[in-house]
C-alpha cells in the first residue's frame, strides 16, 4: 500500500481547515433549504473600545456583547493599528477570538504605517457573526469636499441556511452628504435579493428628510419603541443609531441597552428568518 499520497492528502486537508481563520469565507458552496430560526441582530458604535470613564476596554465590550447573546453584530469606529488610543489594536478580530465568531472588516481611512514595515494605519466598520460570513464588500459612499470617507460594509451571512444580506455604515455628519449616502446605500442594497438588514450610527435623527428615504423602504425595527435614544451614552438625548429590515422579516424583539463602555448605546433587535430557497456562493 502507498502512503505517500494519502499522508500527503491529509495533510492537505489539515492545512486547509486551519487555514479557515474567523475572516474566511465559504465560497462556491450550495447550502440546504433553511429553517425559520430568529436571530439577534446588534449595532454599536464602540468609539475604538473608549467608554465614557475615558478608558480603553474591549473586553466589557465583548462582555456586554455576550451577555446580549447578540449573534450578528455591526460595528462602527473600529481601529485597526489606527494609534495609541487603542493600543494599535486590530480591534475586529480582536473582539471575533474573544467571541468566538466570524468577522470581516472594512478599511474606511487606509494610511501609511508610523514606521515602515508595520501594519498600515486603518479605521472603519466591522461585522461579527455567530454564522458563517459567505462573502462581504465594502462600498466607498460619495463625500462632499475634504470630509471623511464612509463606506457601506456588505455581508452575506449563512444563519442555519437562510441567507441574510447585512449592510454596516457609519454616515457623514452633514445632511446633504447623508442624502446622498441614504440614497446609494438603497440602490446597493436593492441589486440583492433576500432578507435584508441596514444597520449602523447614521448620524440623523428619525424626522431628518434624508431618513425618509430609508423609512419608505425599509422596516424601523424601533418603530414602535418611544425610548430609543443612543446618544450619547451617559444621558442619550437622540437617537442615531439604527436597525432596519426588509418587510420579508418578522421583527419579535427590539431593545436599547445601558452601558457605558463606549459613547452610544448598542441597540438589539430580534429578527425571525423564514425558510427560503437554496443558495449558491457562485455568480448567477
Amino acid at each position: 500500500m502507498r502512503k505517500g499520497p494519502i499522508i500527503l492528502a491529509v495533510m492537505l486537508l489539515i492545512f486547509t481547515l486551519t487555514s479557515l481563520g474567523n475572516s474566511a469565507f465559504a465560497e462556491e458552496q450550495e447550502f440546504p433549504r433553511g429553517e425559520t430560526v430568529d436571530v439577534k441582530v446588534m449595532s454599536y458604535n464602540i468609539h475604538h473600545g473608549v467608554g465614557e470613564d475615558g478608558v480603553l476596554d474591549l473586553e466589557r465590550i465583548a462582555q456586554m456583547i455576550e451577555g446580549a447573546n447578540a449573534e450578528i453584530i455591526g460595528l462602527q469606529e473600529v481601529d485597526n493599528h489606527w494609534s495609541s488610543r487603542s493600543d494599535l489594536q486590530d480591534q475586529a478580530k480582536r473582539l471575533a477570538d474573544r467571541l468566538g465568531m466570524f468577522y470581516t472588516y472594512a478599511a474606511n481611512l487606509d494610511l501609511e504605517p508610523i514606521k515602515p514595515g508595520e501594519p498600515r494605519r486603518q479605521y472603519g466598520t466591522a461585522i461579527l457573526s455567530k454564522y458563517p460570513i459567505l462573502k462581504s464588500e465594502n462600498h466607498p459612499l460619495t463625500k462632499i469636499g475634504n470630509t471623511e470617507q464612509r463606506g457601506l460594509l456588505e455581508a452575506v451571512i449563512n444563519v442555519k441556511g437562510n441567507h441574510l444580506h447585512v449592510y454596516n455604515t457609519h454616515l457623514a455628519l452633514t445632511s446633504a452628504e447623508r442624502h446622498i449616502q441614504i440614497e446609494e446605500i438603497i440602490n446597493i442594497a436593492a441589486k440583492s435579493e433576500g432578507p435584508k438588514v441596514i444597520l449602523g450610527d447614521l448620524n440623523a435623527t428619525p424626522e431628518s428628510n434624508e431618513m425618509q428615504l430609508l423609512y419608505s423602504n425599509y422596516q424601523d425595527t424601533f418603530a414602535g419603541e418611544n425610548k430609543a435614544n443612543t446618544y450619547p451614552a451617559a444621558n442619550p438625548a437622540k437617537r442615531i443609531d439604527y436597525i432596519f429590515c426588509s418587510t420579508n422579516l418578522e421583527i419579535k424583539e427590539a431593545k436599547v441597552i445601558n452601558t457605558l463602555a463606549s459613547d452610544h448605546l448598542p441597540i438589539l433587535t430580534e429578527l425571525v428568518l423564514e425558510r427560503n430557497e437554496p443558495f449558491n456562493n457562485g455568480n448567477k
